[in-house]
Formats: C-alpha cells, sequence, structure tokens
C-alpha cells in the first residue's frame, strides 16, 4: 500500500478499496518487472495491462507447470493462476508472498508440518488476483524465527506498505492511525490481519476479521487475526469482531510490552484440524494445549506474553472451542484485566483464564461459563481477583491502566458482578500464586472449588457483598500431590506406599510455603482437605463466619491408578479419606463469632477459637475432640496443637 497524504496528514483509502489498490500495485506478469528461472513458467498477457486502474479485467493469465519455478519479483495482479502439483512459486530472498483473490487471502499453506515459511498451494485461482511480494517480518520466539505475513504492518510513523498484504483490507477505510469499517478474511495459513508494533498508536474499529487455516505459532501471533507488540505500542479495539478456526489461530495477541485495550467487540475462536504428523513439542512448537493441563484443544482465543504488556477488555466477549480464552504466557510485570466481559469455552474442556508468571489479573463485573477451570494459576507471582465492576474500581483503572476511557464511556459500563459457572473445578494452581474475590461474585462449579497442586496458594474471600462458593463435589478445597507427569510422553502413577513422617517438618506452624485461605463474613458448606504426602500445611481462618463440613488431613485417590495421555480427564479428579496428619498440617482458626459445624471425622494439628467462636455439631448429633489421644473439651478462647480428632457422636 502506498501512503500519500490527505487534508489531515495521514494516508486513507477510500471504500472502493479493491479498485485503489489495483491503481497502486505493480504489475509483474509477462515480464513487467519479473523474471523467471530458467526452465520456469511466465504468465501469458491477453489484455490490457497498461490500465492500471481497472480491477481484475487485465486478462493476465500464469501458468506454472509441474517440476517449474516461477519467480514472483515484485507486486503481480492478475485474473487466472495456475499451479500444478511440483510447481512453485518463489519470492527473493527476504521477502515473502502472499495470494489475494477478490480481497481474500488464500492458497498460503505451511511448506512442512513444523516449517515456518509458507507456499502457495497448486491448484487453480480465478477472479481479481494479487500476489502481494512484501518484505518478511520477522518475529522470533524460543530461539526459532517466524517470518509473519499480514494485511497491514503499523510501525511507529504509520503504516509500513512495505510489509503488508493490502488487497487483503476490503472495505472501509484505513489511515496511518486507524481503519475503519474493514474487513480481513483469510483461508490460507499463518497469516495476520493487523500487526501493529514499533511503539505505534494505532485504532481499529468495526472491523470484521475472519480466518480459518491453521496458523503456526501463537507465542508471536503468526496466525492471529490482530497483534500488538513491543514496548510503547497502543492498539485499541473497537466494535471489532473476530471469527477464527484454525490450530493456534488466536483472536488477539498482545506481546513484549504492548498496551491493548479492546472494547465493545466479539473474539471466537475454534479448533483445527491437527497435522496427521504432528507430534506434540513444547515452546516454539507448541500447537497444543500440554494433555497434563487436564484438557484438550489447538487454539487460545487471546494470548498476552512477554515483561509490562497490558491488555484490557471492556464490554467484549471471548471465547475459545476447548483450550483457552482468556490467557497469558510467560509474562512478567503484565496486567490482564476483564470487565463485564463474557468468558467462555463454547466445548466441554478448557479454562476461562490463565494466570502465568507475574501478572496482575482482573476479572470484574464478567460472565464465565468454562469447561474445565473458571482459573488456572500457572507459576509464582500471579494475583487474581474476581469483583464487582464498581464506579470506584473503573475510574481507578483507567488511571492506573491509563485505558483512555471518556467520561460518557466510563457510565455506559454499569456496575455488576462476577457470576462464574464451571463444569468441573473452579480456580486449579500449578502454581503459586494468589486468589481474592470479592463483591458479588458468586463461584459455581460441578466439582472442586479450589485445586492445588502441591504449590504454595493463596486465598481470600470476602463474602461480606453476598459472595459465594458453590461446589458440586461438596469439596471447597483440596490439596494434594501434583497428578502432573512432568511431561507429554509422561505417565501419572498413584502412589500406593504410607507417606513416611518428616521430623523436620512443624505440622502446627504457618510456613511461608504453605497454603493459606481466609474466610470473611461468609457462609459456607463443603469439606477442606490436606492430602500432601510431603511437608505442606493447610491454613484455615474464618473470620464471622460459618463453616459446615469436615476440615482434615486426608489420603487422596484417583479413580485409576494410572493414568497416561487417554486418561488425561482424570486429573485433578480425586476421592478423600481422613485420616491423621503426617507431614499435612490442618490448622483452623475462627475468630469474631465463627462457628464450624463438623459433619464427619476430621484430624487437625492445630485449632484456634477466639472467646465468641465455637465448634459445633449438626442437630441430633455431638462433637468431641482428643488431643494426643487425650479426650479435650473444646472451649471458647482455646488453642490447641498436636494430633487433633473430631468426631461426632
Amino acid at each position: 500500500m502506498a501512503t500519500g497524504s490527505s487534508a489531515t496528514g495521514s494516508s486513507a483509502y477510500e471504500p472502493s478499496m479493491r479498485d485503489r489498490v489495483r491503481a497502486l500495485v505493480v504489475l509483474a506478469a509477462a515480464g513487467a518487472g519479473s523474471a523467471a528461472l530458467p526452465g520456469t513458467a511466465r504468465a501469458a498477457d491477453t489484455g490490457d495491462t497498461g490500465d492500471t486502474g481497472d480491477t481484475g479485467d487485465t486478462g493476465d493469465t500464469l501458468s506454472v507447470a509441474a517440476g517449474e519455478t516461477y519467480l514472483v519479483a515484485t507486486t503481480t495482479t492478475l485474473n487466472s493462476l495456475t499451479i500444478a502439483e511440483g510447481g512453485t512459486l518463489a519470492v527473493p530472498d527476504g521477502y515473502s508472498l502472499t495470494l489475494t483473490v477478490d480481497g481474500v487471502e488464500t492458497g498460503s499453506v505451511l511448506t512442512a508440518t513444523l516449517a515456518t515459511g509458507t507456499t502457495i498451494a497448486p491448484g487453480s485461482y480465478t477472479g481479481a488476483i494479487v500476489l502481494t511480494v512484501a518484505e518478511q517480518n520477522p518475529a522470533t520466539f524460543a530461539g526459532v524465527t517466524f517470518p509473519l505475513r499480514q494485511a497491514l504492518y503499523v510501525g511507529e510513523d504509520g503504516i509500513v506498505a512495505a510489509k503488508s498484504a493490502t488487497p487483503a483490507l476490503v472495505g472501509g477505510t484505513v489511515t496511518d492511525t486507524a481503519a475503519q469499517g474493514v474487513a480481513v478474511t483469510s483461508t490460507g495459513e499463518a497469516f495476520d490481519g493487523f500487526y501493529v508494533a514499533e511503539g505505534a498508536a494505532y485504532t481499529v474499529t468495526d472491523t470484521t476479521i475472519g480466518f480459518t487455516g491453521n496458523g503456526r505459532c501463537d507465542f508471536v501471533g503468526d496466525g492471529a487475526a490482530l497483534v500488538g507488540t513491543g514496548s510503547g505500542t497502543r492498539l485499541v479495539l473497537d466494535g471489532v469482531t473476530v471469527s477464527n478456526k484454525g490450530v493456534v489461530r488466536s483472536g488477539l495477541v498482545a506481546e513484549d510490552g504492548a498496551d491493548v485495550v479492546v472494547k465493545n467487540s466479539s473474539i471466537q475462536c475454534l479448533n483445527g484440524t491437527l497435522p496427521a504428523d504432528y507430534v506434540f513439542g513444547g515452546g516454539a512448537d507448541m500447537l497444543v494445549v500440554p494433555w497434563r493441563l487436564g484438557i484438550s484443544g489447538n487454539v487460545r482465543a487471546t494470548n498476552l506474553i512477554g515483561t509490562g504488556t497490558r491488555a484490557t477488555y471492556l464490554n467484549s466477549t471471548i471465547a475459545s472451542e476447548t483450550w483457552g480464552a482468556f490467557s497469558t504466557d510467560s509474562v512478567s510485570g503484565a496486567q490482564a484485566t476483564a470487565v463485564n466481559c463474557a468468558i467462555s469455552n463454547l466445548g466441554d474442556e478448557g479454562y476461562g483464564s490463565f494466570a502465568d508468571g507475574d501478572v496482575t489479573e482482573r476479572i470484574l463485573g464478567c460472565t464465565l461459563d468454562t469447561g474445565t477451570y473458571a482459573t488456572i494459576i500457572g507459576a509464582s507471582n500471579s494475583t487474581l481477583y474476581y469483583g464487582d465492576s464498581t464506579r470506584e474500581d473503573l475510574a481507578q483503572l483507567n488511571t492506573d491502566l491509563e485505558l483512555g476511557l471518556t467520561g460518557d464511556e466510563l457510565a455506559a459500563l454499569p456496575e455488576q458482578s462476577t457470576t462464574i459457572t464451571s463444569r468441573q473445578f473452579g480456580v486449579m494452581w500449578h502454581g503459586a500464586g494468589t486468589l481474592h474475590i470479592s463483591g458479588g461474585t458468586l463461584l459455581t462449579t460441578a466439582a472442586t472449588t479450589f485445586l492445588d497442586k502441591a504449590v504454595r496458594a493463596t486465598i481470600t474471600v470476602d463474602g461480606s457483598q453476598g459472595a459465594a462458593l458453590t461446589p458440586g463435589n461438596g469439596v471447597v478445597l483440596q490439596v494434594m500431590e501434583t497428578d502432573n507427569p512432568g511431561s507429554n510422553a509422561g505417565v501419572y502413577t498413584e502412589p500406593t506406599d504410607d507417606p513416611v513422617k518428616d521430623g523436620t517438618w512443624d505440622v502446627s506452624t504457618a510456613h511461608d510455603t504453605d497454603t493459606t485461605a481466609a474466610f470473611t463474613a461468609i457462609a459456607l458448606t463443603g469439606d477442606f482437605y490436606n492430602a500432601m504426602r510431603t511437608g505442606r500445611n493447610m491454613a484455615l481462618t474464618f473470620d464471622a463466619s460459618a463453616v459446615t463440613g469436615v476440615l482434615s488431613a486426608s489420603a487422596s485417590r484417583h479413580a485409576i491408578d494410572t493414568i497416561t495421555s487417554a486418561e488425561y480427564a482424570q486429573l485433578g479428579h480425586v476421592t478423600n479419606t481422613a485420616q491423621p496428619v503426617v507431614n499435612n498440617g490442618v490448622l483452623v482458626s475462627l475468630t469474631a463469632g465463627s462457628e464450624w459445624t463438623v459433619t464427619g471425622t476430621s484430624y487437625l494439628s492445630r485449632l484456634t477459637l477466639s472467646a465468641d467462636s465455637a465448634v459445633t455439631a449438626p442437630a441430633g448429633s455431638t462433637v468431641s475432640m482428643t488431643v494426643d489421644g487425650e479426650p479435650t473439651a473444646i472451649e471458647p478462647g482455646g488453642d490447641y496443637s498436636g494430633a487433633i480428632t473430631l468426631t461426632l457422636g
């Protein structure tokens, strides 16, 4: 795309997009700036190539026979292209080739399953054809460099025509600072829509993007509808609809310090078909979610990666078929925020959000409908908030995150609570992290609410404004040894021996590495189990709260003893048998008039009660306690430690 000067000092495309693009491209067929390699085909000129203001009526054709290679040296327009099996279109080194037919990017396929480059697939193409020769846009992740292609590349000074395949932009208006009313459609592989980088500021509004076909790497956005990347880059979307279907064909990728704001938009991504010869690889070759997370799928709707990256979604819809909807990965100092959004898995599996690394993730006033997990916390220093979208919080976020929302935009966002429904678990920890629940948040799960796999989980729940937890299987918190086999080729095997007491581990004191859960002003019904075999305590604090259930050390068991990739759905699902503490201390503190109603035998290592708190039994039963085998009265203000057993009579 050439960028001329408009009255406002920016370049623009008017609505007759394809006609104007035709006037800007250079015809390379029939020797007009293109050279054929020895033994290659040339285009046949059957029309008027001098009239560059016409579209698709030049009569230019190109046929490439089997075993022939045709060098497309510069952007070329045709109305007929035929590539026989074994025929090849080539471009000069450092350049990429994009085929559009009637404004649709098509024909591009990866040269091999895990290749980074694309070629034009054999076949016959007719219509308004443009072969765009553009400078490669190299992006590197985990030591692998991907030569990205995109409809529009925007840099610090605006549109970079030399890196853009603009014939894929149909309709609307495009300038150096904004695109409005544009449609981008791709049926090829590894092609991007908008790529905003180098500290650019760009806004995309009222735009529709639809991609069908596989991407290549969602850590760099190879195949994504939109990418915002680089420190100082700001990408704003308003009224954008993305509908993708394909392996790692993400809707939006924010990376490496970019600031992305999404308003009033919809992003939906469905799984694609994996190449038949694909074998799982990590890093740059991760085309599917690792099964050891207990889920399947091959596309994340959104991804946030890198250092200092920010992505904020407002009044928008984010949906993935499985895998993940609202994802962060390999981050440091990042912020991911969703306000008044609908976040979902359309299939039976997947997560709503993923908090990985040093990230602050806020889900405020949202509705989540998820397959396997509402959220996965995957690494240390992650902090997750579920809460309300209050006026005060939104005003503060507008300032802190530099969202640039006007007073009218803030007023248009209603105050609402977060409602989460998971068809399996609530929050799962396989990395240390912190969860805060407040406001009127409702967290309803078919299975366990909080699933902690042998890491430090820190949980605070404030029920003073109506927050509630409803576990379908009756377990609020499960602390357990990890059942992650460590690699996709691994196998999890259930231990059969008894845990061995570690004489150096203090089960009556909370450690920095322990799992802690504090509940304020809430009524809870459900059990809390610590099934760790090695040293990790579960410290529970109830303040002005009521809890009804078993709070105990336990032994946990899966339904099967061996779990391979074929049984991935068994991960995390365990039953518990309450048993005395070994290395898995259970510390319970009741304060400010709290009451624990014991519903079954519970084994603790410490029990502390304020003078106005109590331990009771269900109606018609009594509760008794022994400490180190000695019957002991449960008295207000008591502080007991040792081998504590509470039983019903």
